[in-house]
């Protein structure tokens, strides 16, 4: 993955509360933004435009365009549009589809971008990385990180369960992620960002610590901030190294062999605990699959419907998606074989005595 964008490396704001929509108007006129509502506010179906009709009466010059799918041509679709005038900036409300468009065509056309989440699927909410699907393969593009981040806990409670649920197993996915990094650095001499590492390792830790469940507001207020400390941690370092590993390179590689098999956090959890097995990091394993358990999130490649041939299939096929990156996958450069005589065991271990 190319360097990401890093002209800014925090967000003017961050609100993640009950009723934070309720104030976003007033945020979009606050002269940090726009001074006058000149906005161009991108929705996908559903909750995004819900929440545009209530904030469009009080925005005087405020145009409102929806997009679906997540593909780059929707997002240059998005672009071009956004050339018709002169636009402050760019809202992106919806889920990570829509805030991805919004991110990659706000980049393109040099404006500031707003982020109002109405999912916690994964770290996108505030990353510097755009997923779009292009010629049926999902690809990561380097982009400005959001000028504000809001996660209204409300909207958040109304989308569906599992969406928000697979969060987790992203953030979770930052404990593999970082332990591949260090790995490098032993290894390879790469350089390892004591600061993005701390922001994503507090983020996990964090959530796999955390008692509560997404009923619990103390709970989901934990998840937003550790998703949206991911993606602030990718942005201080300038990859997206912090958060993605051995677990993405598997995640990806299940897209492109199997696509529609699971969501982004699914597949990061399960790909997580699979290489902290690999490194032979039993109390981490421990810790990962108690909390992948207690959330219902995947931990054997069964549970997303995959069988074990097309699981070590994709793990012999990782390495593939992320050329310049070296991980515990790359380290072992397993045979088929060996994938299979590992994924046996890791399996044994989950049922029998982690179960």
């Amino acid at each position: 993955m190319p360097l990401l964008a890093r002209t800014v490396l925090t967000p003017l704001h961050i609100d993640v509360r009950r009723g934070a929509v309720a104030d976003l108007a007033s945020i979009l006129v606050d002269g940090r933004i726009s001074s006058g509502g000149d906005v161009a506010v991108v929705v996908g179906p559903g909750q995004g435009e819900r929440i545009a009709e209530l904030i469009q009466p009080s925005l005087r010059s405020a145009d409102v365009f929806t997009t679906t799918g997540g593909t780059l041509e929707s997002a240059d679709d998005l672009g071009g549009k956004l050339r018709a005038r002169s636009y402050d900036a760019v809202v992106g409300i919806g889920g990570g589809k829509t805030i991805d468009v919004a991110k990659y065509a706000a980049t393109r056309r040099g404006l500031p971008m707003v982020s109002v989440a109405t999912s916690l699927a994964n770290d996108g909410i505030a990353s510097p990385v755009a997923s779009l699907i292009t010629d049926g393969i999902k690809g990561s593009y380097g982009v400005h990180i959001p000028i504000a981040v809001i996660v209204d806990l409300d909207f958040v409670e109304s989308g569906p369960e599992r969406h928000n649920r697979a969060g987790i197993g992203d953030v979770v996915s930052n404990i593999s992620a970082l332990a591949d990094w260090e790995l490098a650095r032993r290894v390879r001499n790469e350089p390892v960002d004591g600061l993005a590492a701390s922001l994503a390792r507090m983020g996990a830790e964090a959530v796999l610590a955390h008692p509560g469940d997404m009923t619990d507001d103390a709970f989901v207020t934990v998840l937003a901030e550790a998703l949206i400390s991911s993606g602030l941690a990718m942005a201080v370092c300038g990859t997206s190294r912090p958060s993605s590993g051995g677990c993405h390179e598997i995640m990806h590689a299940v897209d492109a062999l199997f696509p529609g098999t699971a969501s982004h956090g699914e597949l990061a959890g399960l790909g997580a605990l699979f290489c902290t097995w690999l490194r032979g990091d039993r109390r981490r394993v421990e810790e990962m699959s108690a909390c992948l358990a207690r959330h219902n999130l995947p931990r054997l490649p069964a549970d997303v419907g995959l069988t074990d041939d097309q699981f070590v299939e994709a793990v012999q096929f990782a390495p593939a998606t992320r050329p310049d990156r070296y991980t515990i996958l790359e380290h072992l450069a397993m045979s088929p074989t060996e994938t299979r005589e590992r994924l046996a065991d890791y399996a044994g271990a989950i049922r029998d005595h982690l179960g």
